[in-house]
């Protein structure tokens, strides 16, 4: 799964906790119901927020919520799981977005996809994603073109940024798409009056995804001669730093001019998570649990595990595996899935990079709640940290 929303469930109540998880699988299940179980490798910790957005607007009724059987992400326990519109409208946009990403990904010939074959099969399964994704939208009163049309400036718009370019032009595209993904969500809960505000808190939110993602892959894409927004315009990564804290506070403004019936998730996740997701894009975040808070540099999945620099393969040091093919790949997939090692593991090997990844139930790198509020971790907070309490 990716995104760039991962809380920690320390920080979580065990309310919110389960609240999450019922998106986060309510997603999932709308994509398996709506559009086949292949579908499903497209849940991702961003698109359930659409789901959160328009539940934290109507509330939670008793028709939104199911209780989905077992399930080996789950550790194979049963659990309520949110449905209803907000979930469709999550899964219209994690397919179309997703398309999105196969699309660029084929663009700029990554790994199997700079071979024609495999191209030419990731293209269809992008095109079967958009028509999907479609029908998904109009279903839900949502038009998925703003997207589509979002996605096809985007090429072009790199196609001729260079030195001197704006960021902010490179990622508007994002911005609008994000922008209009948001706005829906009071359309569905019958909030018109949210829409404005929200439009904004999605652009910002868009401009952040796009940010955050350039400065992650800012090392990779250098040394495999990929397109990459910083490098391209000749931005520095404190303009980029800038750039996202403006843009979280600016979410968090955003939010309070919304009306909520139950906004705690929603400032949890858009409020404290945004700015430790900016922080561990950066590599300034420590950790401060037992074990972890000695205020060390975080390693690569953002634990300082006190056991020294990591020394480049030359000097003895530990070796990056090579990458699994497709069908080994999708074998390791399938064994991770079982063993619920995805959602439970303090640790897994990525199927396919064989990178460190963590479980999504076991994702800490907090030391509680950032606010002055003298919460833990939001559980009862009504304030934002933009303003202090």
């Amino acid at each position: 799964m990716f995104g760039i929303v991962r809380p920690c469930t320390h920080r979580l109540t065990e309310g919110l906790k389960t609240e999450w998880m019922a998106h986060l699988c309510g997603l999932c299940l709308a994509l398996r119901a709506d559009h086949g179980q292949f579908a499903r490798v497209v849940t991702n910790y961003d698109g359930l927020l659409v789901s959160v957005l328009t539940e934290a607007q109507t509330g939670t009724l008793p028709a939104g919520r199911r209780t989905a059987g077992p399930c080996p992400l789950r550790a194979l326990r049963t659990a309520p799981v949110a449905r209803g519109e907000g979930a469709r409208l999550a899964a219209a946009v994690s397919l179309v977005l997703a398309s999105a990403k196969v699309r660029d990904h084929v663009a700029d010939g990554d790994g199997l996809l700079a071979r024609r074959p495999v191209a030419a099969a990731a293209r269809r399964v992008a095109r079967g994603w958009d028509r999907a994704g479609a029908r998904a939208g109009r279903a839900v009163g949502f038009d998925t073109a703003v997207l589509v049309d979002a996605v096809d400036r985007q090429l072009g718009i790199e196609s001729l940024a260079g030195p001197g370019t704006p960021l902010l032009t490179v990622t508007e595209p994002t911005e609008t798409a994000t922008a209009a993904a948001f706005a829906h969500t009071a359309v569905l809960a019958g909030r018109p009056h949210n829409a404005a505000p929200l439009a904004e808190a999605g652009r910002l939110f868009g401009r952040l995804a796009h940010l955050l993602d350039a400065v992650e892959d800012q090392e990779a894409d250098a040394a495999s001669g990929a397109w990459n927004p910083l490098a391209a315009t000749g931005t520095a990564r404190t303009e980029a730093r800038r750039l996202a804290d403006d843009a979280v506070r600016g979410i968090r403004l955003a939010l309070k001019d919304a009306d909520f019936a139950e906004p705690r998730l929603v400032h949890q996740l858009l409020a404290h998570e945004l700015g430790r997701s900016v922080d561990r894009a950066f590599g300034t975040t420590t950790c401060g649990h037992a074990g972890h808070g000695d205020g060390a540099p975080r390693g690569e999945h953002g634990h300082g595990h006190g056991r020294g620099p990591v020394l480049p393969p030359h000097f003895g040091g530990p070796r990056r595996p090579d990458p699994r093919g497709l069908v080994a790949g999708c074998g390791m997939f399938a064994a991770l899935c079982c063993t619920c090692q995805m959602c439970c593991a303090e640790e897994y090997e990525g199927p396919w990079s064989r990178k460190k990844r963590e479980g999504c139930c076991r994702d800490c790198d907090c030391d509680g709640c950032d606010c002055d509020c003298g919460c833990d971790g939001c559980g009862d907070c009504c304030c934002c940290p933009c303003d202090g309490c």
